[in-house]
């Protein structure tokens, strides 16, 4: 399924609010764009308007926003490349 954007822009364009932790982009229709920071840290880039139906791609450094691994998630890999 193929997605037909809106636009494209760039996290720089958007507001960030420090409480919901949710970046905010104007939409045509009055409302606004919205992803959360923790969609961004999964490799989304899809901000959708909770008004309408139009999408616009999130232009954004995905290592930016990559949330570090856990410490024993870390362990378990290590030990995977000393036995193999």
């Amino acid at each position: 399924m193929s997605v037909i954007y809106h636009d494209e822009i760039e996290i720089e364009d958007f507001d960030f609010d420090e409480v919901t932790e949710t970046y905010h982009y104007p939409c045509p229709c009055g409302d606004r764009f919205e992803i959360t920071k923790e969609e961004l840290s999964m490799g989304e880039e899809v901000a959708t308007c909770p008004s309408c139906s139009l999408v616009i791609k999130v232009i954004y450094n995905k290592e930016d926003f990559f949330e570090e691994e856990a410490p024993a998630m870390k362990i378990v890999k290590e030990k995977k490349k000393i036995t193999n």
